[in-house]
């Protein structure tokens, strides 16, 4: 590899390392977004919601948008409006405004993440060079989100704001670097896009989000609640409908006729859901209950940040070894174990080293087998032409169910109180660990399928 290349990559990694940065430092300083702002557990869950629908509505359209308008011009374009809304979430006073940079975050996101795998698949040929290539993005990916616990931490004890004006510099820096580095290449000579089902999407998932999250305010027979509700459901069908009939839709219906794809997908909503709701929990009742500190916060919590970062690495010879269904029911497991040892221990007042620690360790090994394993689930034996559609449709699925499973974690922990408040005990949020708890072990049965009918076929 030549230092041209070595700096393509280097550019493409820092973006992904950003994204995931991004991601863990907001989660760290949510609790003193809320108290500076006055927002509210259920305004403080769209900052983080903002952010993953933007991202998972429109990823699979940044993939498109890349293709047809030329990768270098959708990255750089996507990252200078990355840069500009972190900019102006660092300096508005108003919570409106925040969540709606976030989303703008997202949807700048939703563009730079494909392109930048597709750079990464064009640049370097296939074979050691591409494996190299992909070896080393995927660990800045899992590191990024290790590395924002521990700055978000540090920054937020200065002011919280600086979790979003930080990562500014560091996206010019990739920004001008990626515009001397990345060669040009010409757009595609066919083809279209599919907004109205991109707009479907995205209206819909947002809608839905609003629907769960307000209800318990309002109440779920509410006119309100209902309409909203009726209108999410119309806009989703509408969709479907959409990829049904469009020229160049954004997702292919028959892909999801194949099993395995369809596993995938859910047990990307599973494993990453149930993740990103349990960490929304714990960073607000460390923080706003028990008053810790964001570094001490964040640093309670990096265990399972790190097993991700240094376990992932090593997960594809395993893939190889084992297969992707036994890896994905062994990550299942232990999430599931780390959520139910964590209801058995924690009662009204969890102990770090008794029932925190124990739960992490088990989630961030669950993560790191899964995650990997499930994404090479969702695009085995899928044809070169449609591996970018499996991609990223998982990857849309695991980031708008996570945003769905936070948004009723949400409400069934505002049902009994507002954990922004600093009262009460880790009590209100028992029934939103329950929940994800579920949701684990839903996934749990799921993945046990297709290895339960493997024996059957054997001893048949």
């Amino acid at each position: 590899m030549t230092p041209r290349l070595w700096g393509i990559l280097a550019v493409l990694c820092a973006v992904l390392f950003l994204d995931a940065l991004d991601v863990s430092m907001v989660g760290v300083a949510l609790p003193s977004i809320g108290a500076e702002l006055g927002l509210s557990t259920t305004s403080l869950q769209w900052i983080v919601n903002g952010y993953v629908l933007g991202y998972g509505g429109l990823l699979l359209l940044g993939g498109r948008t890349a293709d047809l308008l030329g990768r270098r011009r959708v990255f750089l374009v996507a990252l200078g409006v990355f840069a500009v809304a972190s900019l102006v979430g660092g300096l508005v006073d108003d919570g409106t405004l925040l969540i709606a940079t976030r989303f703008v975050k997202g949807l700048a996101a939703a563009f730079t993440a494909p392109t930048a795998l597709s750079i990464l698949t064009t640049t370097f040929h296939e074979g050691p060079a591409r494996n190299r290539a992909l070896s080393v993005f995927s660990v800045f990916g899992a590191s990024g989100y290790s590395s924002g616990l521990i700055l978000g931490g540090l920054l937020t004890s200065v002011g919280w704001r600086w979790t979003f004006l930080i990562p500014v510099p560091l996206a010019i820096a990739a920004l001008v670097a990626g515009r001397v580095l990345i060669p040009r290449d010409e757009p595609a000579h066919g083809g279209g896009h599919d907004l109205a089902g991109a707009a479907t999407l995205v209206g819909g998932m947002l809608l839905a989000v609003y629907t769960v999250v307000s209800a318990p305010d309002r109440g779920w027979l509410d006119p309100v609640t209902l309409a909203s509700a009726v209108v999410a459901v119309a806009l989703l069908a509408g969709f479907v409908l959409i990829e049904r009939r469009v020229a160049h839709p954004l997702i292919r219906l028959g892909i999801l006729r194949v099993g395995s794809i369809v596993r995938a997908n859910v047990s990307m909503v599973a494993l990453f859901g149930s993740y990103l709701s349990f960490q929304f929990m714990m960073t607000l009742y460390l923080q706003s209950v028990l008053h810790w500190s964001p570094l001490r916060m964040a640093l309670a919590l990096l265990p399972a940040g790190l097993l991700v970062a240094f376990g992932s690495p090593f997960v594809g010879r395993l893939i190889d070894r084992y297969g992707t269904p036994r890896l994905i029911v062994a990550s299942m497991l232990s999430m599931s174990l780390g959520y139910g040892w964590f209801l058995l221990t924690a009662g009204s007042a969890p102990h770090y080293l008794l029932a925190i620690l124990p739960a992490m360790l088990l989630l961030g090994g669950g993560f790191a087998f899964g995650f990997s394993s499930i994404m090479a689930q969702a695009t085995d034996g899928i044809a070169d032409e449609e591996q970018g559609l499996a991609s990223g449709l998982v990857q849309s699925s695991g980031q708008v169910g996570a945003a769905l499973i936070l948004a009723a974690v949400t409400a069934l922990v505002a049902t009994g109180g507002d954990a922004g408040t600093g009262a009460g005990d880790f009590t209100q949020f028992h029934p939103g660990v329950n929940l994800v708890t579920g949701v684990a072990l839903a996934g749990l049965a799921l993945s046990l399928v297709p290895v339960l009918s493997g024996r059957r076929g054997r001893h048949a």
